[in-house]
Parts: C-alpha cells; structure tokens; sequence
C-alpha cells in the first residue's frame, strides 16, 4: 500500500514537472519570438542618422582613384594596382526648399553587403539599410562661405565600410571640414565598382581570423599598408585641389590644415600615418591598439586618444593596448596631447552602430549582460564633440592653443 502511494505521489510530481517545464519552455519560445519579430520590424523601420551639429549643409561625392605605378601588396593577384574608392562629404550649398538626400549606401553596394552578411544575419539581425535615412545631398555644390577648407582624411576599422562612419563624416562637414573615406579592395570588407565588379576582403588580409603572433603580424602588416594608402588618398586631393574636371574642389581644399581620424585599426593607422607622413597636421585614434614602430618612437603632431572604458575588460591583451597608447602619450609634448576616455562607451559602438539599435526592451536586456553600458546616440554625441573640438583647436585656431574639453558629457574623464 505504501508502495503504491508513493508511486502514485512520484508519478504525480513528474506530471506536474513535466507541465511546468513545458510552460516554461512554451513561455521562452513565445518571448524569444517576441524579440526576434521587434528586431525585425525594427530593422524595417526609417531611421535617421544623427543631425549633424554644424551650420553647414552637407553633400557627398565619390571616386574612383586608380594607381596604375603602384602594385597592391594585398591583393590577391599578383600584378594587380592599388584602387581606392573615395567618398567625400563637405560643406554644401543649402538646397532650396527641400533637398534629396543621398541613400546610406548605394543599392549595388547595398546587395553586396547584404550577400555578405547572409541572409539570417541580414533579415533578423542587422538593420535594412536602404532605410537608414543620411542628411548628406548627393553631388551638390561646395559652399562658397569659405575660400578654403581643411581636409579630414577618415580611416574605418579591420573589415568595415568608411560609410559605416557616415556620422562622423557629416557631422565634420557639417562643421566646415572636407571629409575623405575610403574603402580599397580585398582590406575592406566591401568593394563594389562603376563597372560591377564586387572584390570582398581577402581572407589572409582579416585579422580577425587570426590571433597570437600572427594577428599582431598581420595588424602591423596591414597598418603599413593603409598608411600607403592615405599617403595616396592625400596625393590624390592635392591633385583634386588643383586640377578638378567638376570645379568643385579646385583651389578649395586647404592642403595645409590636414588631420585624420580612424576608429579601431583605422586609428592605429591614424597613428602610423602622422609618424610617416608630415602633411598629417593633427591626428585622433577613436579606441584603436598602436603598432609597429611608432610605439617606440614619437611624432610631433598633436594627437588624440580617445577610448572606451578599458578597465572594464583588464585581460592581458587590454592591459597591453593600454601600455603602448601611453608609451606613445607620454612622449608627446605635453601641449599636444590628448587622452580621453568616455564612461559606458563599447568599441564597435564608435560606428554608426551606435545610431542604429533603438528597441528599449532590446536595450535593457543588452545592459543587463552588460554588454551596452550607454546609450548609442549618446555615445555617438560625445564621441562627435570630442574629434570637432579636437580639430578646432588644432585646425582651425591659428593661435597655438591647447586642447581643452569642456565637460559637456559628465562621461568624459581626462587619461594620464
């Protein structure tokens, strides 16, 4: 009898278990569904970049420049030329009374990305780009306002597209500075040509397929190669500057206020730029590691670092990017160096990314892992306050004076 009943009582206890764990899993799905169906419509949605906090209008423009003395060390042909596409942002003339404004990507470029990504990632992870509404007009006049503007050459990080930093880029112009990305083949995630050719980046050029000494070799390999590629980029406006088919930028670019900016690897070739080249007048590295020899060296420019919260994440490698940032700092001339660190800010957040991810409950959920400590649009407000001010200190101010960051954003703290 007593057997029976405690057999009854178990069998009763694994009913009511099985049920609540059925529950619990019905329960789960129905929320995972939940999130997954908000991303999507939410990655469906118009969203608008950032406005960008300067006077000026913006429009954009791009090129293709071809090096037909220059071979490309990594491509994956051998003979083949160096190719860059530039886009340029500037100050523009104000369209009358409603301007068209340029799509975030062109649609063959739009198809490439989206063929890249795959299409789980593309559908349900990742925003529909054709939606993502710029503030640029495509084409349109360079504002007569100035005679001259100083030249912004801006670097996206291992694997991205410079228009992934169309923020960065339209608020600089919009604050009188010409802009110049670019994207080059088989080093950029993308590249898609006039002609229809698409060459995606080469496997033995990414880094993140990679780790140790071979990572670091290959990061070092290809900081070298993007600071050629902004030697050429800056060759190439001058030639723009004097002898532009269009009109638009001949005798407008003012070659000797030239600055750069790059996020991740794009700001450790901001680095090794200035320490190669001397036209680099000012420089900012947005939470990039330092390589090769410049970490040894110095350079003489004024220079800004400007990193997300490391002490967050104290592993050997972070510990080590820390060290050679401030070798690099602690050899330039006090009155020419900068390093700030922004509060909650995360790496891949620098990028327009930062703009893109809207849903609260999303949000809430990605702050409880910990893995966003700051909202994007703020973190993308900061960072665009700190590289204009930086600029217009060293760009613009022909009075020699020293950087000195208001502290608009309570998030900004002074690194030494």
């Amino acid at each position: 009898m007593e057997h029976s009943k405690l057999l009854r009582r178990t069998q009763l206890f694994a009913r009511i278990t099985t049920k609540i764990i059925l529950k619990s899993a019905l329960i789960g799905l129905v929320l995972l569904a939940i999130i997954i169906g908000l991303m999507f419509l939410d990655s469906r949605r118009d969203t608008a970049l950032p406005t960008p906090s300067g006077p000026f209008a913006v429009g954009r423009t791009s090129f293709v420049w071809k090096d037909s003395t220059k071979v490309d060390s990594m491509a994956t042909k051998p003979g083949t030329k160096r190719e860059l596409i530039a886009w340029i942002w500037y100050p523009a003339l104000p369209q009358q009374p409603s301007p068209s404004f340029a799509a975030y990507l062109p649609l063959a470029w739009r198809k490439a990305v989206e063929h890249q990504r795959g299409m789980l990632i593309n559908k349900m992870l990742t925003r529909d780009l054709s939606r993502v509404r710029t503030h640029s007009i495509p084409d349109a006049d360079l504002s007569p306002e100035k005679n001259h503007y100083p030249v912004i050459i801006l670097r996206a990080g291992l694997a991205a597209l410079v228009t992934g930093y169309t923020s960065i880029a339209e608020d600089l112009a919009s604050n009188g500075y010409v802009v110049v990305g670019f994207d080059a083949p088989y080093r950029s995630a993308v590249s898609v040509f006039p002609d229809g050719r698409v060459v995606e980046i080469s496997s033995k050029n990414n880094a993140d397929m990679y780790s140790g000494s071979q990572q670091k070799q290959l990061a070092e390999k290809l900081v070298k190669a993007w600071s050629a590629d902004m030697r050429y980029a800056l060759d190439q406006l001058q030639h723009l500057n004097g002898s532009d088919s269009s009109g638009k930028f001949r005798g407008r670019l003012d070659m000797e206020r030239v600055g750069v900016v790059g996020h991740s690897l794009g700001g450790a070739t901001a680095l090794q730029f200035c320490y190669d080249d001397s036209r680099c007048k000012a420089g900012i590295d947005v939470d990039g590691a330092p390589q090769g020899e410049v970490i040894n060296d110095s350079i003489t420019q004024p220079f800004m670092f400007l990193t997300s919260e490391h002490s967050s994440d104290p592993d050997s490698v972070t510990s080590q990017v820390i060290a050679n940032i401030r070798l690099v700092y602690n050899r330039q001339s006090t009155d020419r160096r900068s390093w700030l660190m922004i509060h909650g800010a995360s790496h891949f957040r620098f990028s327009d990314d930062g703009a893109l991810l809207k849903i609260p409950m999303i949000m809430s959920v990605l702050h409880s892992l910990g893995i966003i400590h700051l909202d994007g649009r703020r973190q993308m407000a900061i960072t665009t306050y700190c590289i204009n001010h930086f600029f217009d200190t060293y760009l613009k101010d022909s009075t020699g004076a020293t950087l000195e960051i208001q502290r608009k954003f309570p998030e900004i703290e002074y690194s030494h």
